[in-house]
């Protein structure tokens, strides 16, 4: 196949790969495919009918990996181990619930919440793949206690992220077990609605008084990852329009044409876009890979597919960032935006190497959505996969947050 170009015939459409997925298709409703302008500037994709489980993983991934662990095949035998043994994902994990979680500023205890977060999912996926009750009833415990305990969040600016990288991965949790009778649904999400969607809300449409560029791409992308998961959680369809719309046409650096303004074509013909945090650091770039690609396998699981929005302008970028940071050159236009309150000038004149090729579990949903299930030439994106398979989740790149952005687990849960 030609990789100069990815058009956006190429490759079989979201409405056909649906039909071939048998039960799954009927379940996701004719509502989320094909989004509509309703109003000027808002975009209904919301399907009829939400299906769940409808995330990061819908029932066709689980099953998929749950027969192939059980038969002992490579490579989710390999993610299996992974998972298991990591130390979160054990059924003695005791949660360790606030009242309020504070994020940047004086009396900083975030460090509470993340590991509980992702001792969840872990446990969540185990009973999934392997029908364990303990792990089922230890995942409900860490998402009751939170729910029956948490009122707030807070702290300087950085309250924002934390409402949204916690908000998308505590609803993620909360759906793979939202059938689980142990578990007060009812309660978690209107946790979600009461504590994290506000804040959600007032970020993206006030940016914390700031400047519109002032925050880089991240920021948005937990932000609209949490209102669309909150919206799915919830069957809220207005919340996860909202999510969608911003993703298409947001004023911010999250959304897609803001956070990659500039497309290039390597000498090899390959398609790529910089990354609007590509001269800032190369982990939060990878973080901006994690994020994004959340909102999109969410979304495609409930019928809407932004991997190929614009051009399939994402995956240039991922093909971008994985180029760079596998120590490949990558061309850089000079990046220029407003920062503060006042908008003042700032800008970046060469791709920043730092942190470059740190690990991140980021890349398997993009290399197995884009090379197995829309079988394009993903080069780059696949190279830097396979550099890092199997992919692990939290716990297993460091102790801090940033070890923690992303629930991971990708070569498990993806690979086809």
């Amino acid at each position: 196949m030609s990789r100069s170009t990815f058009p956006h015939e190429s490759g079989p459409s979201r409405r056909r790969l649906l039909k071939t997925v048998g039960g799954l298709a009927a379940g996701l409703g004719a509502g989320g495919l094909g989004a509509a302008l309703a109003t000027p500037g808002t975009v209904q994709a919301a399907p009829a009918a939400f299906t769940h489980p409808g995330m990061l993983h819908n029932a066709g991934d689980i099953n998929r990996a749950k027969v192939r662990v059980a038969a002992g095949d490579d490579p989710w035998l390999s993610g299996w181990n992974k998972l298991i043994a990591n130390g979160r994902a054990q059924s003695t994990w005791t949660p360790r619930p606030l009242a309020t979680v504070i994020r940047g500023g004086t009396g900083e205890n975030y460090a509470q919440l993340y590991p509980d977060i992702a001792a969840a999912y872990q446990n969540a996926l185990r009973w999934r793949i392997a029908g364990t009750e303990e792990h089922a009833a230890c995942a409900a415990n860490i998402l009751n206690a939170w729910s029956s305990t948490l009122t707030s969040v807070t702290g300087n600016a950085d309250r924002f992220l934390a409402a949204g990288i916690y908000g998308w991965q505590f609803a993620n949790a909360a759906e793979l077990m939202r059938d689980y009778a142990g578990f007060d649904l009812a309660a978690f999400q209107q946790m979600m609605v009461d504590v994290f969607y506000p804040l959600n809300n007032q970020f993206l449409t006030g940016h914390n008084d700031a400047c519109i560029t002032n925050y880089w791409a991240n920021w948005d992308l937990c932000t609209m990852a949490s209102v669309l998961a909150i919206g799915i959680l919830t069957d809220d369809a207005a919340k996860y329009d909202q999510a969608v719309t911003y993703f298409k046409s947001g004023a911010g650096n999250g959304s897609i044409a803001h956070a990659v303004p500039f497309l290039y074509t390597d000498s090899d013909g390959y398609a790529l876009g910089q990354w609007q945090e590509s001269g800032r650091d190369q982990g939060h770039t990878m973080m901006g890979m994690g994020q994004m690609g959340a909102i999109c396998e969410m979304a495609w699981n409930q019928g809407e597919d932004l991997y190929s929005y614009d051009g399939r302008r994402f995956m240039k970028a991922a093909q971008y960032v994985a180029k760079y940071n596998l120590g490949n050159d990558v061309p850089y236009t000079t990046y220029r935006w407003g920062t503060g309150q006042s908008c003042a000038p700032s800008e970046q004149t060469v791709i920043s190497a730092a942190s470059r090729g740190q690990v991140r579990p980021v890349w398997a949903q993009l290399h197995f959505h884009y090379n197995r299930r829309l079988y394009l030439d993903d080069k780059y994106i696949s190279a830097m996969y396979h550099s890092i398979a199997p992919e692990g989740g939290g716990g297993d790149y460091g102790t801090t947050s940033g070890g923690y952005d992303q629930l991971g687990f990708g070569t498990l849960m993806y690979a086809k």
